[in-house]
């Protein structure tokens, strides 16, 4: 069974769509972007811009947060954060690429906090597939894809985004 992939571009407008109500609702002036390195910072970037919302999103990279790293290792590459102002009692959108088993996802929130106690924390991410092992949940997904769990989507880029699907490592 082959998966159809959506095409990127529709996807981006209705995640952009889905976070500029969530801005309205939340009060722009108090939100800040954050993305998860690479795929989320990517599109936390494009977000950024589209939106027209002034400086620059948040990066972070959740490389030491990982609760996996006896199975992988580090990476050979670990991307300095980039944090928006204080982050004290600010609605922060936290923006994935995908969002599967919520491992990503909790690292990232140990990484937030580290920097301060924020109001909220939104995540909005652009593909939702099932298979959590932690009870996380996005507050925007611009699409739901179920893939079978030998299978792995990726977002590429940045320059054009794109998504594939690998066969996972055994």
């Amino acid at each position: 069974m082959t998966t159809q992939l959506p095409d990127i571009e529709p996807l981006l407008a209705k995640l952009t769509e889905q976070v500029a109500t969530l801005l309205s609702a939340e009060g722009r002036e108090r939100c800040a972007l954050v993305g998860i390195h690479q795929g989320g910072a990517w599109l936390a970037g494009h977000l950024q811009e589209r939106l027209a919302l002034p400086g620059e999103p948040g990066a972070i990279d959740i490389a030491f947060y990982r609760d996996d790293l006896a199975r992988g290792g580090l990476q050979a590459e670990v991307r300095p954060n980039r944090m928006p102002i204080d982050i004290e009692d600010r609605v922060i959108v936290l923006v994935d690429d995908i969002l599967y088993t919520g491992r990503t996802i909790r690292a990232a929130l140990n990484e937030i906090f580290d920097y301060g106690r924020p109001a909220a924390v939104r995540l909005a991410v652009l593909l939702d597939r099932p298979g959590r092992e932690l009870p996380v949940q996005a507050d925007i997904a611009a699409h739901y894809i179920d893939l079978p769990a030998r299978q792995r989507i990726k977002l590429r880029g940045p320059d054009p985004l794109h998504l594939v699907i690998e066969e996972a490592r055994s």
